[in-house]
């Protein structure tokens, strides 16, 4: 291999190990509590000091990943540690809005599917966003669409 060759190699593969390496690092990873009851940590070890207690649903995203213990943070930027063994992989958006509403399509003008208050837990049904909007699940039976300013969780 001539010498061009070599470095448009090594430039292109650098490239790519750097757009990888970024739009890897530009996505947060979020998970949500699996039981009714989770104990959140102020380190990775059930020995010390208990933080919080979180129920079923709620989301936190992930910051470390030690195997079995997980530094997570809250929706209000609270550091923490839970279990891995905890946390499930279905996700939850929380209202961070006073009053939000779901609508039957993606934008404002369609029909008002609820409103929900601050601090609720919604099921995530497609993390796309697509204009400022996710598609969202309220109490099993109520699908729609949120605008992705008014949760915390994507």
């Amino acid at each position: 291999m001539r010498l061009a060759q070599k470095t448009n190699f090594l430039f292109s593969y650098s490239f790519v190990w750097i757009v990888c390496f970024i739009s890897q690092s530009a996505y947060a990873e979020f998970r949500s509590v699996a039981s009714a009851k989770t104990i959140l940590y102020e380190a990775p070890s059930a020995t010390t000091k208990r933080v919080y207690l979180v129920g079923e649903g709620y989301p936190l995203e992930i910051i470390v990943n030690l195997g079995d213990w997980l530094k997570v943070r809250d929706p209000y930027g609270t550091l923490s540690w839970v279990e891995s063994k905890n946390l499930q992989s279905k996700r939850t958006v929380i209202v961070k809005a006073d009053k939000a509403n779901i609508y039957k399509d993606p934008e404002s003008k369609s029909a008002l599917v609820a409103t929900i208050e601050k601090d609720v837990v919604i099921e995530l049904s497609d993390p796309l966003i697509a204009n400022g909007w996710i598609k969202v699940r309220y109490q099993q039976d109520l699908d729609g669409y949120i605008q992705t300013s008014q949760v915390w969780g994507i």
